[in-house]
């Protein structure tokens, strides 16, 4: 978003300071956001005085233009160093990494304990601890830069908008998950930045650009497993308690500083600055190496400068526009369909109106089957993606659907930890639930509205217009709506990642609401697609299937069962905790024991109707899921 030059401060009696001149790009200048975005930098970083952070002398306006003059670091960055370091096929010693760790937590222990002129806390977040955002100076200290898109309370404006903000290998789980986050995010990244260093490649930042976020959400460590570069003990520790799972069981930056500082007394590193001097030394990196000199072939950082995209994006725009669109039509049952685009087609195959060995004319030519054009190779050779009357012949288990037995179905899938498909259908209608050991991997169906691009549009994440370009566009991405999407500019990867996920989850529900039709499981079933998992959410799913339900489903399920005695399960509660369940779905649970269904109900009834709501799908999620048994009440002699 903006431009940085080095500038000579001149002030009166021959007073001279090269600076460091930050400017807002001209693309940005008349964009709100940007030069919001640029303000609270100024602001942010105005406010910050310690030094292991960039400094700030002024912020203004010339001609027009945004300026911010900072203190101008005469050295490198850890993202050269890293990339040096690879070039020279060396390592970046233990105790100099551990010397730029530590400065850095000791920059974001400071920002972190922020308050304002009130003395409230600012609740500050860097958001963006990348290499390049580390600086090194010549003499071997440590400066972190670049707020531009901190978060603090007193903000101007939120920046929770869903949009790439920094390096896609540096961000948090919480980050890519879209959830809260406070300073331990920045530990997460700071102790990314800090196992790279050691390890000498990318953490998470190999493949594209979902890859990256996925092994990010499952703390994907296998680089550093099986890195072969030794790792001291204490230092393990250290990266393993920053890179914690769950933010609660990370260390604050102010924590992480002094277990650095003790490994560093401990270590006797007390000469931090110059051995990390003498290593920018030795790589060349503080007499102005080029970096157009760096081993291209080298292994880079994860730096993923995702604006690159809008330029890729241009450059397709261009191709596609001098490009005239293939126009395909169908024969189906002895009618033509058509002329149609490739967009329609794709959808008419997804749906399961085309099979492999439809007939289908391309750009006025012949009519051959579907199986011979390889712009629809990956839609009709997909087992996920084609639709067969025959698939169901060899199924294990089959069945009718019957009003809210979903939630039992699917609860014994999980359970029972199965590999396979469940198929449902009524009619033409279809849908196909693909699990590996119990946990939902990929979802198919035959709804258009379930289709992504529909998703998309209906959320108001894409305009229809980009859908249709990147639909146009799948032959060259392989047949990937989202790939076509991110290469398009239409979204960034972290937009698409938590799209696609909302979107697997959002079918998995629809499902719930099936309230006849058949089913159908095949074990041992793989969709071979690639998959989004939305996580360890299988007790949560089938909560959030019970509270979306129609009451009528949790009354139907009921009446089966109203004058059977209920039980508690053993570990009744324990079956419970995975559930997340609200307080008083508990409560009406522990009562669910000596009594039979309608007396509870009519007992609940009396007290609070408005009650009845909670009683029917607490009951209705316990019976189906095991928590709670129903037996016939045996008769007296």
């Amino acid at each position: 978003m903006a431009e940085v030059f080095v500038a000579q401060r001149q002030g009166p009696h021959g007073f001279s300071k090269r600076v460091a001149l930050k400017r807002i790009l001209p693309q940005y200048a008349g964009d709100p956001d940007f030069v919001s975005m640029f303000i609270d930098e100024a602001k942010v970083a105005a406010r910050l005085d310690h030094p292991n952070v960039v400094q700030v002398f002024d912020f203004g306006e010339h001609g027009g233009d945004l300026f911010l003059a900072m203190e101008l670091v005469d050295g490198s960055n850890v993202n050269r160093l890293l990339r040096a370091a690879s070039h020279a096929n060396a390592a970046v010693p233990v105790d100099v990494a551990i010397h730029v760790a530590a400065e850095t937590a000791h920059a974001l222990a400071y920002a972190h304990r922020m308050r304002d002129q009130d003395g409230q806390p600012m609740d500050f977040v860097h958001r963006d601890v990348s290499p390049a955002n580390v600086l090194l100076t010549r003499t071997g200290h440590v400066k972190l830069t670049d707020f531009g898109i901190a978060k603090v309370v007193q903000q101007s404006r939120r920046t929770e908008d869903g949009h790439v903000r920094g390096k896609l290998g540096y961000m948090s789980p919480e980050q890519v998950m879209g959830r809260p986050i406070d300073g331990r995010s920045d530990v997460f990244t700071l102790t990314t930045l800090l196992a790279e260093m050691i390890v000498g490649e990318p953490l998470f930042g190999k493949g594209s650009e979902l890859d990256v976020l996925i092994r990010i959400r499952d703390l994907d460590l296998s680089v550093l497993e099986s890195s072969p570069r030794q790792i001291p003990d204490d230092v393990r520790r250290l990266i393993a308690s920053g890179l914690a799972r769950n933010r609660e069981d990370r260390p604050s930056a102010a924590a992480f500083a002094d277990i650095c500082d003790e490994l560093r007394r401990r270590r006797k590193m007390a000469h931090g600055p110059q051995r990390l001097a003498r290593v920018l030394q030795q790589l060349s990196l503080v007499d102005g190496y080029p970096e157009d000199e760096l081993d291209p072939t080298g292994r880079l950082t994860a730096l993923i400068d995702t604006e690159t995209l809008t330029v890729e994006a241009a450059q397709v725009v261009r191709h596609a526009g001098v490009t005239t669109p293939d126009i395909y039509r169908v024969r189906v049952a002895g009618e033509v369909l058509g002329p149609m685009s490739f967009p329609k087609l794709v959808q008419l195959v997804t749906s399961g109106q085309i099979r492999g060995e439809t007939l289908i004319s391309k750009s006025e030519g012949g009519f051959a089957p579907a199986n011979d054009l390889p712009e629809l190779t990956r839609f009709v050779t997909s087992p996920a993606l084609t639709w067969r009357p025959d698939e169901v012949s060899a199924a294990s288990r089959t069945g009718k659907l019957t009003r809210g037995e979903m939630v039992e179905r699917v609860h014994g899938i999980m359970r029972a930890r199965e590999t396979g498909v469940l198929h449902l259908w009524k009619g033409k209608r279809r849908k196909k639930i693909y699990f590996v050991e119990g946990r939902p991997e990929f979802v198919a169906s035959t709804d258009r509205s379930e289709l992504l691009g529909e998703y998309l549009v209906t959320q108001g994440i894409c305009l229809r217009m980009e859908v249709e370009m990147a639909l146009a566009l799948l032959p060259r991405y392989g047949g990937r709506l989202g790939d076509a999407l991110v290469g398009l500019g239409a979204m960034r990867p972290v937009e698409l990642f938590r799209a696609i996920t909302s979107q697997v989850r959002a079918r998995l529900l629809e499902a719930f609401r099936w309230h006849d039709g058949e089913w159908a499981f095949l074990d041992g079933q793989r969709s071979h697609e690639e998959t989004f998992p939305i996580g360890d959410v299988g007790p949560v799913l089938l909560r959030d299937a019970v509270m979306e339900a129609p009451m009528g489903e949790c009354e139907a399920q009921l009446a089966l069962r109203w004058e059977h005695v209920l039980s508690h399960a053993p570990d009744a509660m324990e079956r419970a905790r995975p559930f997340c369940l609200p307080d008083d779905w508990t409560r009406i649970i522990r009562r669910a024991h000596d009594t039979t269904v309608g007396a509870m109900v009519a007992d609940i009834a009396t007290r609070s109707t408005e009650a009845l709501d909670g009683t029917y799908r607490a009951l209705h999620l316990a019976l189906a899921c095991g928590i709670v048994e129903a037996a016939p009440r045996r008769s007296t002699p």
